[in-house]
């Protein structure tokens, strides 16, 4: 790995999105307040509402109170959420910028404050087999316990909240909205939605009880405690693995490799149903003997079923020098993942590129089309191939 590679200028998403012609879609409320909440007040009320919602505000924390620390001699506390374990001084803040010591006691400072929320595909988080076509609220808030230097949302993630524009947005009305929009789950992603987890486990309860999916896309960053206590709340979990080199994870990622692994068995033996991302970036993390090691892994760990998706890198942030991933590349990790056993391995970032599709490991039938988030055909019927019968694993209604 090539030092001068990994600490490079920042180039915003703005910036990310003129090179590449699409991007993430920040609509704060705007998208979503077509549709009125349920009895407001007057009709004055609501539209006050509305206009406030839209503009956000910058500086907004709502601190909280929060189970996962520990009280340490002197005023101390330790964060028990993610592998990190900070300890904090008095008026100190973690790693992840939003969890605080308050005389002695610990709070988090990302509970109802999101920085993000929008309605987007289910395709998009990426989950191919978390009932295709249907759409997620996603929601996130500033903050993140980790620091790569490939982050797409870093001017949402490496920032503290009074930093960013957020809404006032307790459970509640995360899940007004959510109906409102008539969405199928929740979805905590963009952002690391470890950070913000109390704020995700009281959302998760609430879209449960409204016979929802709640769906997590995280880096897997977070202790085994916590995250078994969250699992029981998901549905399904898309989990970053940014590469298979313990090296990269602390050079280039701010963390330790064998946490993640971790949390990937344990995702597995709870039978949260799983989905993989792997980015590949250019002299960083895309040698080839190291992507079938990484696939070899995820066959014997976590099983042949487990859909991997293998995400083109575009240079942004500190790697703002380095170019995109060839679609060479993608193709070979995407042989290779086959070859190692992997049933189903798809290509993000590569316009109507085959690996988009969903095709059954039995009879070979391309049982999903898609053309990037759209669902042009759907084939598969009771949670099987609808060519062979084969069972595809996933969330199908």
């Amino acid at each position: 790995m090539k030092e001068e590679n990994i600490n490079r200028g920042k180039i915003n998403r703005r910036e990310l999105f003129k090179k590449t012609g699409s991007g993430l879609c920040f609509l704060g409320m705007a998208g979503l307040l077509g549709c009125a909440p349920e009895s407001p007040d007057s009709e004055d009320a609501l539209e006050k509402e509305k206009k406030q919602n839209q503009k956000g505000k910058k500086g907004l924390v709502n601190p909280t109170p929060s189970p996962w620390f520990t009280t340490l001699e002197k005023g101390q506390v330790r964060c028990e959420l993610c592998p990190k374990e900070c300890e904090l001084e008095e008026g100190e803040r973690g790693a992840c910028r939003v969890r605080e010591n308050r005389e002695g006691k610990g709070y988090t400072l990302a509970y109802g404050n999101p920085a993000l929320l929008q309605e987007d595909p289910v395709e998009r988080k990426p989950f191919f087999h978390v009932v295709p076509g249907s759409r997620a609220l996603s929601i996130s808030t500033a903050g993140c316990n980790l620091e790569c230097k490939f982050c797409e949302v870093w001017d949402m993630a490496l920032e503290n909240p009074e930093d960013v524009y957020a809404y006032n947005m307790p459970p509640e009305r995360v899940m007004q909205y959510a109906r409102d929009a008539g969405v199928r789950s929740v979805s905590y992603a963009f952002g690391e939605p470890v950070i913000f987890y109390e704020y995700m486990e009281d959302v998760a309860e609430l879209a449960k009880e409204a016979g929802m999916l709640n769906l997590m896309h995280t880096a897997g960053y977070i202790k085994p405690g916590p995250l078994q206590k969250i699992l029981d709340k998901m549905d399904a979990v898309n989990v970053d693995l940014k590469g298979f080199d313990p090296s990269f994870y602390r050079e280039v990622v701010g963390g330790e490799l064998e946490h993640v692994l971790e949390a990937l068995q344990l995702i597995r033996e709870k039978d949260v149903f799983l989905e993989i991302t792997n980015i590949l970036i250019p002299t960083l993390n895309d040698d080839m003997e190291q992507i079938k090691e990484m696939c070899r892994w995820i066959a014997q760990e976590l099983g042949p079923r487990v859909p991997l998706h293998f995400a083109r890198f575009y240079p942004l942030y500190r790697l703002s020098d380095l170019p995109r991933t060839p679609a060479s590349t993608l193709d070979k990790a995407r042989e290779a993942a086959f070859e190692a056993g992997l049933e189903y391995v798809y290509v993000a970032g590569v316009s109507e590129h085959e690996g988009e599709n969903t095709f059954c490991p039995q009879c070979g039938e391309k049982i999903i089309k898609r053309i990037g988030f759209v669902i042009e055909e759907l084939h598969v019927e009771n949670n099987r191939c609808a060519y062979c019968g084969r069972e595809i694993p996933g969330i199908w209604s």
